[in-house]
């Protein structure tokens, strides 16, 4: 089988565990998967890139939170003005919004909201701190991107490589525990060093 969205590569695995054979190449493909879509959920956000086409409930009148936005290239933002299902009104970047942060670009990090410039506002806008409801039941503003991140990071890369082989050795660990000779380790849930590395990615409540 082929690793689809995997944080770290077979090779990476097998060099971890200095396996040179490929007996175990299918469980070990198997683990990077499901590593990376637990890293995936322990972030609340994902490392690869996605085309999609989201409609969003704006924070407030000029700011839009958004799922990871890796780049401003084919991303297109329009709102439905009169609440008809229709979005028919197309915004330009940088003349009616701006996306942010605008270091993103130096730290190579995607960008996480849309900020609403010059007269623009956006529809449709919720205030529950304020005790202010919706004006409308659907979403107003539409968001088509490409959504995740253009690269793995490095911490993101290990701890991919972490937890793919923590998988692979809790399968000869029945219990929980696993025997080299006459010495007994326990497998803990959380390695401390894979949730150090991934602490600075997580992105809790995105919208």
């Amino acid at each position: 089988m082929a690793i689809v969205n995997g944080y770290c590569t077979l090779a990476e695995v097998k060099a971890a565990l200095r396996i040179s054979d490929s007996v175990d190449d299918a469980m070990l493909e198997r683990a990077v998967e499901s590593a990376s879509r637990r890293i995936d959920g322990y972030c609340g956000r994902f490392f690869f890139t996605k085309v999609a086409t989201l409609d969003l409930f704006a924070n407030n009148e000029v700011r839009l939170m958004v799922p990871d936005v890796s780049s401003t290239t084919g991303l297109t933002v329009s709102t439905d003005d009169n609440d008809d299902g229709t979005f028919e009104t197309v915004w330009t970047l940088n003349v009616d919004y701006k996306v942010l942060p605008t270091d993103a670009v130096l730290q190579a990090y995607p960008y996480t909201s849309i900020m609403a410039i010059g007269n623009k506002t956006f529809p449709g806008a919720f205030y529950p701190w304020r005790g202010i409801a919706r004006a409308t039941e659907r979403p107003l503003v539409r968001v088509a991107a490409t959504y995740g991140w253009a690269a793995v990071p490095h911490d993101v890369r290990e701890a991919a490589i972490m937890l793919s082989v923590r998988q692979y050795a809790r399968l000869n660990a029945p219990l929980g525990v696993l025997g080299f000779g006459d010495m007994a380790v326990s497998v803990r849930s959380v390695d401390p060093d894979v949730r150090d590395l991934l602490q600075p990615y997580r992105r809790i409540g995105i919208v």
